[in-house]
């Protein structure tokens, strides 16, 4: 039985490049990396005068929001950020770390390359470039604090111990874990926790976080000195009858918890399924001394459920393994070092997330999509192992991409003195998971697609096109011509 998709490429006598702006033929930038190390803008291109820049007025609306989600008291970084008297000492810091974007030790930390691939992202907190003209500018005319009339309303955040993503109806806990104020890490598999359902229910969303017994106002100078996991890779399935594991036909992996790593909220078509009778499996564990005290701590995971009577439009989690675990050749002293990895789509997919996941000598990961002779890349992200982040695709913007498409990561490492988070750069390491080891894995996840809901996803994406001057990167087949449906059908019935 022919898929439609062979049905239409069998129709296209002429290179799909034909068939696409010339645009659409994007060069991969595997093994280049043309982007400045800060980036520099003037506000008069903005058509702003200098001397107007405020705090109140341009930098606090700012700072609110991509700021102070973690620099707030409670919050995650090491210094509040909520007044002008808390933000003034540190506004040439701000500019510093604000300019570097999307290279390590960048603020905030969202490392995408804005000057190709896909741009749009759901939660993305990265400044526009006008945004750090404003900064730039701000700091270097002295950091005024401007009129207070033109300050925006204060925030209001979660308390302490509250969730942001809402009450969850589930919440479960592992069992306690305690590591001393200095020690050796710890890996590995801390058990099962039975989750008590007795139907299957589809999860909106997932938060996962810590709660230890450091004291208020301790650890506050490095996000690593608030916690002892490191992060926590986890799966769930149906418990045998026994109780004592899960069944592996049954196993459903969610998204990796790690420090700085916020919520997870699914697509509104894609529903994660927690099983009856099913339980976490918490498999992979990292946990680190805080070189405060003796920490003992749990992680909570809160799940939120969809309507009882949801069903996902698209039910199965894609197939696609793209990294490289094993063969991994890191040599010490030397900037500018890649890794390759290919897989080859085995049906229709939606990426819904990209997330890059090396280990301290990472600097920055590229993800492209091959299909015919067109080479494009989605996207580059900057890669610093202190923030480890997920970039989850906004609905209408994540790629669509055909049975066939090759996809392709380009991971980069530095392994010179210049790299902050080494522990000693003269060593050669190769694959592992403690962070002196390394890791080569896009730890993002996709969708399959049907037939029918390829072409219905790609049609959406074409009746938002002005015109055949528009090109969607993450679609290379939204402008091929639309198969012959109902001829597809009659010659699929016919084999």
């Amino acid at each position: 039985m022919r898929s439609r998709l062979f049905a239409y490429a069998a129709a296209l006598t002429v290179p799909l490049v034909m068939l696409m702006p010339a645009a659409g033929a994007a060069q991969s930038l595997a093994g280049s990396d043309p982007h400045p190390n800060v980036h520099l803008y003037d506000v008069a291109d903005f058509g702003i005068d200098a001397a107007d820049v405020t705090f109140a007025k341009h930098i606090a609306p700012i700072l609110q929001r991509s700021c102070q989600g973690c620099h707030r008291p409670d919050g995650g970084a090491p210094m509040s950020l909520l007044t002008y008297e808390d933000v003034r000492p540190w506004a040439r810091s701000i500019k510093n770390r604000t300019s570097i974007r999307d290279r390590q030790g960048a603020m905030p930390p969202f490392y995408l390359e804005k000057d190709l691939g896909i741009l749009r992202f759901k939660n993305d907190p990265s400044l526009s470039d006008k945004e750090l003209a404003l900064i730039q500018t701000w700091t270097d005319h002295g950091a005024p604090r401007g009129d207070l009339n033109d300050m925006p309303p204060p925030l209001q955040f979660a308390g302490a111990g509250e969730w942001t993503i809402g009450e969850p109806d589930l919440v479960l806990r592992s069992k306690d874990m305690t590591r001393p104020a200095i020690g050796p890490d710890r890996w590995g598999d801390i058990g099962l926790v039975p989750t008590g359902l007795t139907e299957d229910r589809y999860v909106k969303a997932v938060e996962v976080r810590e709660i230890n017994d450091i004291p208020p106002g301790a650890g506050d100078n490095t996000v690593g000195g608030r916690y002892i996991f490191h992060h926590m890779t986890y799966s769930s399935g149906v418990l045998n009858d026994e109780g004592t594991d899960i069944d592996d036909d049954t196993r459903i992996r969610w998204p990796i918890h790690e420090v700085g790593r916020n919520a997870d909220i699914f697509p509104e078509k894609f529903g994660t399924l927690l099983q009856a009778n099913s339980a976490l499996h918490l498999g992979a564990s990292h946990l680190h001394s805080n070189g405060i005290a003796e920490t003992t701590a749990h992680l909570e995971f809160g799940f939120i459920f969809h309507a009882k009577d949801y069903a996902p439009e698209y039910a199965n989690r894609a197939r696609v393994g793209l990294g490289n675990g094993n063969d991994i050749d890191v040599a010490p002293g030397r900037a500018g070092q890649e890794m390759h990895a290919f897989t080859v789509l085995e049906q229709h997919t939606k990426l819904v997330a990209f997330e890059p996941h090396l280990h301290a000598p990472g600097t920055r990961m590229c993800i492209e999509a091959i299909w015919g002779k067109n080479h494009f890349t989605l996207n580059c992200v900057g890669y610093d192992h202190s923030w480890v982040k997920q970039y989850v695709y906004e609905d209408d913007a994540a790629p669509l991409l055909p049975k066939g498409t090759i996809l392709h990561i380009v991971g980069f490492l530095d392994t010179t003195p210049g790299n902050k988070n080494l522990a000693d750069s003269r060593n050669w390491a190769g694959g592992g998971r403690r962070s002196v080891a390394n890791m080569f894995i896009d730890l993002g996840y996709a969708v399959e697609l049907t037939e029918e809901q390829f072409q219905s996803e790609m049609a959406e994406r074409r009746a938002a096109m002005k015109s055949r001057n528009d090109y969607d990167v993450g679609c290379p087949l939204c402008w091929a011509p639309v198969p012959p449906m109902e001829t597809a059908t009659e010659e699929s019935g016919q084999q």
